[in-house]
Formats: structure tokens, C-alpha cells, sequence
């Protein structure tokens, strides 16, 4: 509710600003300055509680946005030498917004042509830069996961 009151009245510009996670890591003391707010009026400890919860997990997003920052870098010669292909970067790129995803969409929406795009998710997933979640059965295409991206939101508090 907060995220959304915050995107609502523009002081954020998306609501993709999560409080949550450190709200549920001091539950306690956030149980307790609610009920100071309720028992005594006490707004102001309320307040800062708060705010000091909007900068902890500001620095937090900030430390993650490097995170992923880093691993693009780290993944473009990576990706150009595996791949040997003009489609490498189109293929990071999809992966770095897509981390998880089925093999039909990515040889559907990448814009690279779907036999290249095959061979991308068969090298890439040889060399373990993607693993298959699960594995084509019939119509069903294979879905797979860009685990270094997934590992980094994974690990983000």
C-alpha cells in the first residue's frame, strides 16, 4: 500500500519500490511503532522509523542495480564468444529482461530468427549460462532460467 500511496502521489516514478522485505526483517520494531501511534499519538518515532526504512532499502535497490550493472558487463564477451553470432547482444539483452522464460517466446520475441535463437538457448545452456527449468515435452516448449540475474534478485534484501 505504502509503494502504491508513494507512486500515486509521484514521489516515486514506478511502483517498483518494495519495503516489505525490511519491514518483515524488523517486524518487531515495526509493530511497535505502530502501536506507539495507536496507544500514544507518537507519529514522529513512527516517521522516522520510516524514513530510515525508505533509505535502508534505497541503498539496497542501489546495491542490487550495481549487481546487475556488473553482470551485464561481465556477460557481453562472454555472450560474443560462446555465441559468435550478430544476435549476441539481442540475446542478452532478452535474457536481462527476461530471466526466466520458454523457448518459443524467446525464439518468438527476441527479433532474432528462430533457428539462431535455437542454437543460442542449446549453447548458452551447454556452457551453463542458462539452465533448463524444464524440459520440451511434445508441444511444450523448454523453459529456462538466466540463473547469474536470478541468483543476484534472489540474494537482494
Amino acid at each position: 500500500m505504502i509503494t502504491l500511496l508513494l507512486w500515486k502521489f509521484k514521489i516515486i516514478t514506478q511502483p517498483h519500490f518494495y519495503v516489505s522485505g525490511y519491514l518483515e526483517e524488523n517486524r518487531d520494531e515495526y509493530i511497535g511503532r505502530m502501536r506507539a501511534v495507536s496507544e500514544k499519538g507518537d507519529w514522529t518515532s513512527w516517521i522516522v522509523f520510516f524514513l530510515e526504512t525508505l533509505a535502508e532499502q534505497a541503498l539496497r535497490n542501489i546495491n542490487t542495480a550495481n549487481k546487475i550493472s556488473a553482470l551485464y558487463e561481465e556477460m557481453k564477451p562472454k555472450f560474443r564468444k560462446l555465441l559468435n553470432s550478430q544476435w549476441a547482444v539481442h540475446a542478452q539483452d532478452f535474457m536481462f529482461e527476461n530471466p526466466k522464460f520458454r523457448n518459443n517466446r524467446f525464439t518468438g520475441k527476441s527479433g532474432i530468427p528462430k533457428p539462431t535463437a535455437t542454437r543460442i538457448s542449446r549453447v548458452l545452456s551447454e556452457n551453463g549460462i542458462l539452465k533448463q527449468v524444464i524440459p520440451a515435452a511434445g508441444r511444450s516448449p523448454a523453459m529456462y532460467s538466466f540463473e547469474p540475474l536470478l541468483e543476484i534478485v534472489r540474494n537482494a534484501k
